[in-house]
């Protein structure tokens, strides 16, 4: 029995259904109806910044979520009773040593003249997440080489985090302090706030997720993502020995499609049977194979 939950999730083409694929009638209210549940603590885990992150809130109608992990793990708020955003300075301060007491600045001008790499607007910035813009045909190998390259010269420990931005079709580089990410960040936030592993549940779809989908964070990878996630997410969890913390949703859960919140929903009742009844489905049964 689950005495209490944190549910991390990512928002692009996870919980916001902005993707091409459909979205099923009624998911996302059987997820607000599950994230209402005082029993449940609720993270939104995103690469978007604050401003992004409460638009989307107000234009989808999502959940008031009680932390924000934004800027791809970048940035950590606590979010209270009235929407004040108290942003955790101390995880600013933790990860910023693996910069070796570079700036921002400073690490773009290290990256100067490497084809490829476009800067991304200012308003995608922050102080310790620097992102471009990169072809989708970019050889991803290569430029890693490259970056690591420049970086260790100068005691740099960073993360490449690489997706892809669908809609536009452009690849996405973050580049980040190498405790950064979004898997740090909501270890750090379970740390903090007294959950476990065991209470915990993480969901995505993209490829800035992957190294939370195959952590031991147990993991719900939405029917709506790219093939490509899907067989990297297994193949990582596999060379983890996380398989059994890696649940692929597959529609059928409740006669949804899988896609966006329902495959959260279908993800959440799977590992937490008993939360099923916190998702205002009434006296119906489980449809899923658990």
């Amino acid at each position: 029995m689950t005495d209490k939950l944190l549910v991390c999730t990512d928002l692009d083409r996870t919980l916001i259904p902005n993707g091409p694929q459909s979205e099923s009638a009624g998911a996302r209210e059987h997820f607000a109806h599950l994230a209402a549940r005082p029993e449940v603590t609720l993270a939104y885990v995103s690469g978007r910044h604050r401003a992004l992150v409460e638009k989307a809130i107000t234009n989808y109608c999502l959940p008031k979520p009680d932390f924000v992990i934004g800027d791809v793990g970048t940035t950590i708020y606590h979010v209270g009773p009235e929407q004040q955003w108290i942003k955790q300075e101390a995880w600013e301060e933790e990860i910023s040593v693996d910069w070796a007491g570079k700036s921002h600045a400073d690490i773009k001008l290290l990256l100067n003249g490497v084809k490829d790499l476009r800067l991304q607007e200012r308003s995608k910035q922050n102080k310790h997440k620097l992102s471009y813009y990169v072809p989708l045909q970019s050889n991803r190998e290569r430029l890693s080489a490259i970056i690591n390259r420049r970086f260790e010269e100068k005691g740099i420990k960073a993360s490449l985090i690489w997706s892809i931005d669908e809609p536009v079709g452009i690849g996405l580089l973050d580049i980040l302090p190498a405790r950064a990410s979004k898997h740090h960040a909501i270890e750090a936030l379970m740390r903090l706030h007294g959950f476990c592993y065991e209470n915990t549940v993480f969901c995505g779809d993209s490829g800035n997720d992957l190294e939370v989908l195959a952590s031991p964070i147990p993991a719900v990878l939405v029917a709506n993502a790219q093939p490509v996630v899907r067989e990297f997410a297994l193949q990582r969890a596999h060379a983890l020995g996380c398989e059994q913390q890696l649940y692929i949703a597959k529609g059928g859960f409740k006669g949804m499609n899988g896609n966006y919140s329902a495959g959260m929903l279908e993800g959440i009742a799977h590992y937490h049977p008993n939360t099923l009844a916190w998702m205002g489905f009434g006296d119906m049964q489980m449809e899923a194979s658990q």
